[in-house]
């Protein structure tokens, strides 16, 4: 511990500075609730002493920070004692503003030891834990029995399961992946109870219009397969479910122009602009659907927490054969035709066809007008299977409305790449 030692002068301030400035940004927020044990000159004290404590370490021992949080225990304790003595009880008391005072003693070293950016950051989410106290509490009185029980069946499948699974590639033609078919399940059960739980905090409607955008991010075929289980309950709108669906898939075209301007960030600025016109086209499609649909959305979606366990693995098992299948028909095609590889390989990913794709480009080895013809020929075929999907799982009623909004997506396609200069 010698480096606090031979700092030169102003980064030594500068250390000790920071140090104070986070305990100052923490304290304002007990002093802001009126914290009876620390405010914020008594936090900025705290980080001030962590930052001296390292600084006297780096010279004399570790003995000094032992020593130091030996007497920051004793000055809490005497905090409390007013407390004490008037009977208040644990419960009354809390220890959140004692744990925040011995986490931001040990944040003020931090800048000592060189990790002022590490320090900001644990500050920071401090100050939040402390300040988001209602809404947590709040949160947590909505979740039930029920609701535990599914996170803990999602903890066991994707925190047990799923890291023990061997994560390569078996059978013919190396498509299955244990690791990668399992995390498919995962997915499915996660966008579920996601969709779910922050319906329970923001309102059902919202959560799954939430979910949507995170599944795109995410997995476009998880969260249509998802949904479409969820359409068996009668009490979700499929109207509803048809716009969380298009707003998962347009959110995939955004994800294509972001991978193709990290693989091709010249050669590919051309090719970005059709993608923005179909996630433009696909929004649109999206909204007239929502106002076509509200009044079947003022029925509130489901109000029990999701259990698809049983469907997500069929999903899974079904997700295998058909990667079979691709891996079937890119061996016969070989790399000849570009086009029926897309369409093939979108399938059941965008991100493979858009990488290799924008790669070549990147290489001078494919023109960028006939890339991103080839790019969307994938996103066409990948709106096909996520139609097929819904047909096949989800309720009568939720095909309908998937299968007017995905035929007006991909009318919208053959018009782009129909019309678009080459």
């Amino acid at each position: 511990m010698t480096a606090a030692a031979e700092m030169p002068a102003t980064e030594l301030f500068g250390a000790l500075g920071t140090a104070l400035g986070l305990g100052l940004l923490v304290g304002l927020e007990r002093e802001w609730v009126k914290d009876q044990v620390a405010g914020i000159r008594t936090f900025a004290l705290v980080t001030l002493s962590g930052a001296l404590a390292a600084l006297v370490a780096s010279t004399y021992g570790g003995w000094v920070i032992a020593a130091a949080l030996l007497c920051l225990a004793m000055l809490i304790l005497i905090g409390n004692l007013p407390a004490l003595k008037k009977g208040a009880s644990g419960a009354d008391m809390g220890l959140t503003t004692e744990f925040a005072m011995l986490v931001m003693f040990f944040t003020g070293m931090m800048p000592m030891l060189g990790h002022a950016v590490a320090a900001t950051v644990v500050a920071g989410v401090v100050m939040v834990l402390l300040q988001s106290k209602e809404f947590m509490h709040g949160v947590v009185r909505k979740i039930g029995e029920k609701e535990l029980k599914a996170i803990a069946r999602l903890v066991l499948i994707g925190l047990v399961i799923l890291p023990v699974l061997p994560n390569e590639d078996y059978g013919y033609y190396g498509v299955f992946n244990p690791f990668k078919i399992w995390l498919m399940v995962v997915l499915i059960v996660g966008i579920s109870l996601a969709a779910y739980l922050i319906g329970k905090v923001i309102g059902p409607n919202k959560g799954l219009l939430a979910s949507g955008l995170l599944g795109g991010l995410i997995s476009s075929t998880a969260t249509t397969a998802s949904l479409s289980r969820q359409s068996k309950d009668t009490k979700v709108s499929p109207a509803l479910l048809a716009v969380v669906i298009m707003i998962a898939s347009t959110v995939v075209f955004g994800r294509v122009v972001v991978e193709i301007l990290m693989v091709a960030p010249k050669a590919g600025q051309s090719m970005i602009y059709p993608f923005l016109t179909m996630m433009a086209w696909m929004a649109v499609v999206s909204v007239i659907c929502w106002f076509l649909a509200r009044k079947e959305m003022a029925k509130p979606p489901q109000s029990e927490p999701p259990s698809e366990m049983k469907g997500a693995v069929m999903f899974g098992l079904l997700y295998a054969l058909v990667l079979l299948g691709v891996a079937v028909a890119r061996h016969n095609f070989g790399q000849g035709g570009l086009y029926t590889v897309a369409a093939i390989s979108g399938l059941t990913d965008m991100d493979a066809i858009t990488l290799s794709t924008a790669n070549l480009v990147n290489s001078s080895n494919l023109d960028p007008g006939t890339a991103w013809r080839v790019i969307l020929t994938g996103g066409v075929a990948n709106l096909v299977f996520k139609g097929i999907m819904v047909v096949t799982v989800g309720s009568r009623a939720l095909a309908g409305w998937v299968a007017v909004v995905f035929g007006v997506s991909i009318l919208g396609a053959g018009l782009i790449a129909w019309l678009w200069p080459s």
